[in-house]
């Protein structure tokens, strides 16, 4: 945090004052994202430890800057130490905007409208902007090669594929694995591809979008990131909207290159396959593997695209083995199960300590009610309640006892219940409640657990508990 500091002030020649930790690692990259401020300004700190990807995203971010493309500015860097610092662009993302303005696959206009001035700036990324750019510190590699292919279609197969309990014939499955290697190394790969262009990674600014997160890029084909917007698993665009949008988008491409609207589809679909692929790995690895049951949700949007593309697509290639692999996808209880739990309403419930800091929001929607416990009689002031945590009987019994913790319980019920019924009908998935206290051990968990209980009984409502100070602790 030092370093960050540092560039701070040697920038705004004014010292920070506030640090608010943001998405603790956006899409499981590892990076630490941190807001620093004060009554003046305000910066996004980055730290990340991979110098090559720091490096390509600071090039990057001036070159497209350069030819006047809405991305942050860079105010500072120290590659040595892993940090740099970059304009604050605020917290609206492409993906907030479409959810708090939907109702089912009722979209507003203004978020079709949005994605439209999306999807006509890509052009000048891929185009425009990709002729000139210094594909030298691409990392880890300069184009969407065949390798690039093999490693993202080996993640689909080994951490979803294998962790999610499909069959398949091993053999088979590589042989069509290298027929649609082949076939996507056809398409013209002479662009700019963006690599994770997707509705999490735009933000907006009085209506106007703005870019982050390309830091992954390399030489490819064009199909690639419009595939990857607009086949965004839980962005959920329904499908007369997505042909609309790629209709805007080939328009807009058409003022930049040649391309016969046949010659780019020919291929399209094939990109999207690739796609889903690559981002059911990372649901797989992250939510099998290490176990981020909130990865998982996103994958009953990720089938629903498959099904979709089995019943309306025909590739110019015969995969017979992926396609039946995608078949026994849908047909599998084990990821029918995760479908049935994305229909819930999950509140997740943290107790913490207020000397560690707030508990951060893993889910990419921005965290949401912290509760401070510290104006509450405090059991761990008496040596009888000093080993024990508010899961205890005594501590529990104690607390029970008292008014003040039923006064304000009965708030918090009062105004959580008030966002889990408002969310349910404008059909969100995530809450957020937080309690602290000065230790973490006694009060907070006390109140976590009277929460989760109110709420399990509750129809269409997960509840995910999780006491942080205790986990610390081994209790």
């Amino acid at each position: 945090m030092d370093i960050l500091n540092r560039l701070f002030e040697e920038h705004f020649h004014w010292p920070v004052n506030r640090i608010q930790p943001l998405q603790g690692e956006l899409g499981g990259s590892g990076r630490k994202i941190i807001r620093l401020s004060n009554e003046r300004s305000s910066a996004i700190g980055i730290l990340y430890g991979v110098r090559e990807e720091n490096a390509a995203f600071l090039e990057f971010s001036r070159h497209f800057r350069k030819h006047g493309l809405s991305v942050p500015e860079i105010y500072g860097e120290d590659l040595n130490h892993g940090a740099y610092l970059e304009e604050d662009l605020g917290d609206t993302t492409l993906f907030k905007f479409l959810t708090t303005n939907r109702s089912g696959e009722t979209i507003a206009p203004t978020v079709a409208d949005t994605y439209r001035k999306v999807v006509a700036v890509l052009p000048r990324f891929q185009v425009a902007a990709g002729r000139d750019l210094n594909y030298d510190v691409c990392y880890p590699i300069a184009s969407f090669d065949r390798q690039s292919v093999a490693w993202d279609l080996n993640y689909f197969k080994y951490y979803f594929l294998r962790l999610a309990g499909i069959p398949f014939n091993e053999q088979a499955l590589e042989n069509d694995f290298g027929r649609l290697t082949e076939f996507l190394m056809t398409a013209d790969r002479d662009y700019f591809l963006y690599r994770d262009f997707q509705s999490r990674n735009i933000l907006l600014q009085s209506g106007e979008p703005f870019f982050v997160d390309y830091q992954g890029g390399r030489k490819g084909a064009l199909q690639y990131d419009i595939a990857s917007l607009l086949f965004d698993a839980k962005a959920d665009l329904p499908p007369e909207m997505r042909e609309d949008f790629l209709n805007h988008y080939l328009e807009a491409l058409g003022h930049y290159v040649k391309l016969e609207r046949e010659a780019f589809m020919r291929h399209y679909y094939a990109y999207v396959y690739v796609r889903i692929m690559q981002a059911l790995g990372a649901y797989g690895f992250r939510g099998f593997y290490e176990r981020k049951a909130h990865f998982l949700q996103s994958v009953p949007y990720a089938l629903k695209n498959l099904r979709w593309l089995l019943h309306h697509v025909e590739l110019p290639i015969a995969l017979p083995t992926l396609m039946g692999g995608f078949q026994s996808m849908l047909a599998s209880e084990k990821l029918q199960s995760l479908a049935n739990e994305a229909e819930n309403l999950v509140v997740r419930i943290f107790s913490f300590s207020f000397h560690r800091g707030l508990p951060r929001d893993e889910s990419g929607h921005g965290g949401g009610f912290v509760f401070d416990g510290r104006s509450l009689p405090n059991p761990g002031r008496e040596e009888r309640f000093k080993a024990l945590t508010g899961k205890d009987a005594p501590v529990i019994d104690y607390l029970n006892q008292q008014e003040s913790v039923h006064q304000f319980l009965a708030s918090v019920m009062s105004l959580v219940d008030a966002s889990v019924s408002s969310y349910r009908q404008r059909g969100f998935k995530n809450l957020m409640v937080s309690f602290g206290c000065t230790g973490g051990q006694h009060r907070s968990v006390f109140l976590a657990e009277q929460l989760a209980k109110h709420f399990r009984a509750t129809n269409g409502v997960e509840v995910a508990v999780r006491h942080l100070e205790l986990e610390k602790l081994g209790k």
